[in-house]
């Protein structure tokens, strides 16, 4: 309900309350009948639940399927290495993916314990919890807001709302009606739940509680936003699918050929199929995969990324769109003078003198502005007056700012004279030009030098000064006959860092739009000054109001500025961009962001600045606050999907060479090459040990110059099929026919095992470029690479030269001298025969 456009008369009547509160009979009736003042939380899914999704991968499920076939044949061995793999590969993935959820907490934590109402006309201290709508509640300097509330009367409040609004700067509150349909920044009449009082105090009354609340909504929206997938997740569960289908076909076609040509026998044809899905499906890759993204949340983490969720890593190089909040995120969240305009010399001297001294936060010469608390404003203006070292003078009377007369002003003796003091007035230009004794020319003037400021986003104050009698009674009908000595602008600047970065992720192929709460000349000032590229146009909260889907779905891609906006207004932002097929990044650090930080594909939270909730909605936290760290983390992305695409390049010819000798030897109604353990090995030992060098591979240099991978690319491209086909015959042929030469089904089954792995050695090294010479100098920065070859050879010589390895593998030790003696005599007799 818009209670903004009540009276207080109609709110008392709509609320069946008065000016002294409710009896205790009538507030526990309404307790009854509209619940708690809390935060209602989502029923999460229990642990089983999350633990459990990581064993129904299609592949895992094909895997237990063989496990289980395995051992009904009584092949308990290898049924038991084979659930081991499963069990390894979820477990992993259960701890690797886990997030918080510790968002309704963070909401919790937000609001007070305990509050002040009127009950029965008399003040009394009542939990939060018990407040209902109707409520006459009390609120003071250091309070939090414990329900929204329709002020009633108010006292020079000021009350600071950046976790619903995102900006800094505190509001002036006043108990007016407002005309008119207004946002929640602009209704000055409203006090919400989870804000915090500055300054000044108030009386209100209670118009909605829990859910109904303006933060409760936030919470409602936050809890209903689905997780989205991230596009990793989604081309692994693609390309599983095509590793199944393939699978399936294979062996429907080998289970009817080989009955039909060579009528197999079923204990046979049952350990060739279990041998064929063991081989084509690449155990070791999920393990692979968590590694290589683990190793990039670690490498983030260093460059002040925190990362919460591992396919996080990914998402980031996949990013087309950046949405991102304005104030702490793009700007310093810190008010700046960045313009001064006065008349003179002189006039800019009486202009500090007025800075330094017309406020109410700094009581003493040694306080710096960065050590005080209060409004920004005033600590900008200080800040400023600093550099000059003018002295803080003692003060004998003084006016507060008050939000309807736009200006603030104090008293101050003039030294060595005792009968005199000076009167400083500081405020919106427009009201102290008008008590100026300039003519209207030169009011005229000061008017169109200030509007040159505030088209640049700028926060205009005016300053202003008059000598008077010691004894002055300063009242507001005192404020005349004024002396005006300049105006500042102020304005919370852009970060030189982000300017760096936007510029960074335009050129990556990046589109970067910004958010705000802020009015629209502010925010079209910043995004002109941090290098957006559409900055003609800026879409304001009310307009998307009045916007049907399909229209703002059209309209965000020419858009890149939006400033009135609500937590709703960005969660539909998000939402149009993602319905045309962008991968969305959102940053922010107010709760406003939370829900918006959470359907984006990828949420990205401010850590120092950041709220809790923020914080825990979001897939990754800047520990440094800085804008610039997301183009860092977008070429650690893009690098790592380039690693993880190598990585599959790597697996996959290797499975299926293993496949191809299981099939031809079927086909040829050869004993099977292989058995499951040994082509186990291969696929989670020595394949494992491997590619893990791969993870280490630097990005390619135009990494940052070429744009986002297109969202319908899967991982394998046509050009991966055929290198898949064409590397796995390559390892195939020679392998196979080189180990058929010899006698003896063990000793054929060790010369293949190796023959793989040689194969395996040979074949990394060119995965290490996608498309360039793979024999180059970044060789040597990989010392991983070294290491992996290394980790290789202990490895086989444990499972070829060891009584414990070649028991468990069930091969035999390999003699190269021998070997290579036995295999020529061979050849000297196919010649000579």
């Amino acid at each position: 309900m818009t209670w903004y456009k009540k009276t207080t008369l109609e709110i008392i009547e709509a609320l069946q309350t008065n000016q002294n509160g409710l009896t205790l009979v009538e507030r526990d009736h309404r307790l009854a009948e509209q619940g708690e003042n809390v935060i209602s939380e989502k029923q999460q899914l229990p642990k089983w639940r999350k633990i459990s999704k990581h064993f129904t991968d299609l592949l895992m499920v094909v895997l237990m399927v063989a496990a289980i076939l395995k051992a009904i044949s009584g092949d308990f061995a290898e049924s038991g290495i084979i659930f081991a793999v499963v069990v390894i590969n979820g477990i992993v993935g259960y701890w690797q993916e886990r997030k918080a959820e510790a968002s309704l907490n963070g909401l919790k934590q937000m609001m007070g314990k305990e509050t002040t109402i009127y009950l029965h006309g008399r003040r009394k201290k009542v939990p939060v919890a018990s407040l209902v709508a109707g409520d006459l509640v009390v609120l003071g300097p250091g309070d939090v807001v414990p329900a929204d509330l329709r002020l009633m009367a108010t006292h020079d409040l000021v009350i600071e709302e950046s976790i619903l609004t995102g900006e800094s700067e505190p509001v002036q509150k006043q108990h007016h009606m407002i005309d008119g349909e207004t946002i929640i920044g602009d209704q000055y009449n409203m006090a919400f739940s989870g804000t915090h009082v500055e300054s000044g105090s108030a009386t209100g009354i209670v118009v909605e509680t829990g859910d109904r609340t303006q933060i409760g909504q936030i919470n409602q929206a936050l809890q209903s936003v689905e997780s989205q997938e991230t596009p990793l997740i989604k081309k692994m569960k693609q390309l599983n699918h095509q590793l199944f289908r393939c699978i399936i076909a294979l062996v429907l076609f080998l289970i009817f050929f080989t009955t039909f040509r060579y009528g197999f026998a079923f204990s046979g044809l049952f350990s060739s199929v279990i041998a064929l899905i063991v081989a084509m499906i690449p155990e070791g890759l999920p393990a692979v995969l968590t590694m290589i993204l683990s190793m990039g949340v670690k490498e983030m983490s260093e460059q002040q990324a925190i990362i919460k969720s591992m396919p996080s890593v990914e998402t980031l190089g996949a990013m087309t769109v950046i949405c991102s909040d304005k104030t702490g995120t793009l700007t310093k969240n810190q008010m700046t003078v960045v313009d001064i305009l006065s008349a003179e010399a002189d006039s800019l001297e009486r202009m500090i003198d007025i800075m330094t001294n017309c406020q109410d936060i700094k009581q003493t010469q040694t306080q710096t502005a960065k050590d005080l608390v209060g409004n920004p404003t005033e600590k900008a203006l200080l800040q400023y007056a600093e550099s000059f070292d003018r002295p803080l003078q003692p003060t004998i009377s003084q006016l507060p700012f008050n939000s309807a007369y736009k200006y603030m002003a104090t008293l101050h003796p003039i030294q060595d004279q005792q009968q005199k003091a000076l009167l400083f007035v500081k405020g919106a230009p427009e009201v102290l030009l008008d008590q100026t004794t300039l003519t209207d020319q030169e009011k005229q003037s000061w008017l169109e030098r200030g509007t040159a400021l505030a088209s640049k986003g700028q926060r205009l104050i005016g300053f202003a000064y008059k000598e008077v009698a010691t004894d002055h009674d300063l009242t507001h009908a005192s404020i005349s006959d004024l002396t005006f000595t300049g105006i500042a602008g102020i304005i919370d600047p852009p970060k030189e860092s982000a300017i760096q970065a936007v510029k960074d992720c335009l050129q990556a192929g990046i589109q970067v739009k910004m958010i705000t709460g802020d009015h629209a000349d502010t925010a079209q000032a910043i995004g002109k000054q941090i290098g957006l590229k559409h900055t003609d146009q800026v879409l304001q909260g009310i307009d998307i109001d009045h916007m049907s889907e399909a229209a703002l779905q059209k309209k965000v891609n020419h858009v890149d500025i939006f400033a009135r906006t609500t937590p709703e207004h960005k969660l539909k932002i998000v939402t149009a961009l993602q319905k045309n097929g962008e991968i969305v990044g959102m940053t922010g650090d107010g709760v406003n962001d939370a829900p918006a930080l959470k359907k984006a594909d990828i949420g990205i939270a401010m850590g120092i600045k950041g709220s809790e909730v923020t914080k825990q909605a979001a897939d990754m936290v800047l520990a440094d606050d800085n804008f610039r760290t997301i183009a860092h983390a977008v070429k650690e992305g893009r690098r790592i999907y380039d690693n993880l695409k190598k990585t599959i390049l790597f697996f996959l010819p290797t499975a299926f060479a293993q496949g191809l000798i299981v099939i031809i030897a079927m086909l040829l109604n050869r004993p099977l090459p292989l058995t499951s353990v040994q082509i186990l090995w291969v696929n989670m030992v020595t394949t494992i040990t491997l590619s893990y060098a791969l993870g280490f591979e630097q990005a390619s240099k135009d990494v940052m110059h070429r744009p986002p991978r297109g969202i319908e690319e899967g991982i394998l491209s046509a050009y991966s099929f055929f290198r898949i086909a064409y590397v796995s015959l390559l390892i195939m042929i020679p392998a196979y026919w080189l180990a058929i030469q010899f006698d003896g089904a063990v000793l054929q089954q060790s010369i293949l095992l190796q023959n793989i792995v040689i194969a395996q050695a040979v074949y990394l090294i060119n995965c290490r470029e996608l498309l360039a010479p793979a024999l180059n100098r970044g060789m040597l920065k990989n010392r991983a690479l070294l290491l992996s070859f290394a980790a290789l050879i202990v490895l086989q010589v444990i499972a070829l030269a060891t009584p414990f390895g070649q028991q468990i593998l069930g091969v035999q030790q390999l003699s190269l001298w021998a070997a290579c003696h036995d295999l020529c005599e061979r050849l000297a007799l196919v010649h000579g025969s």
